[in-house]
């Protein structure tokens, strides 16, 4: 079943690209977060996303938000595509997909795996979903219009 705005955030634990354990409820009372799930790493949409919140991180910050993408790429493939594209944020590595299926991530066409953001505040509750798999910036841009109203 998928999460739908209003809900409790499901509290899951990923390994970051160094292989630490990072779980949703360490922001919880600090941080809005901005939790990202896209198809793979160092494809051209999934770049082209992942350095549009790159591009945007300070901004996400200074309105008190913590950018956190996710996908079933492997702990190395993450800290390549962080080095890569110097990306300041945390990539958690859900090679299982169970934060996928916590968060009822669609599939596109039933074979790529969803492209969804969650704009999670600091009390854990969703606050806003963008689901699409073409539309990159509207990710970026539709989280920081959140996140600067929660502010």
């Amino acid at each position: 079943m998928a999460i739908a705005v209003g809900d409790k955030a499901p509290d899951i634990t990923l390994p970051d690209a160094s292989g630490q354990p990072v779980s949703l409820k360490d922001f919880q009372g600090k941080k809005t977060v901005v939790l990202y799930f896209y198809p793979k790493d160092d494809t051209p949409g999934c770049t082209k996303e992942a350095c549009g919140f790159r591009d945007s991180y300070s901004v996400f910050q200074e309105a008190g938000a913590e950018v956190i993408g996710v996908s079933s790429d492997d702990v190395a493939s993450h800290r390549k595509f962080a080095d890569r594209y110097q990306l300041p944020f945390t990539l958690l590595s859900d090679t299982h997909n169970q934060a996928r299926k916590a968060f009822g991530v669609p599939a596109t066409l039933g074979l790529l795996p969803g492209r969804v953001t969650y704009v999670i505040d600091k009390n854990g509750i969703v606050r806003h979903i963008f689901n699409s798999q073409l539309n990159f910036q509207g990710h970026i841009d539709e989280s920081l219009k959140i996140v600067k109203s929660l502010a």
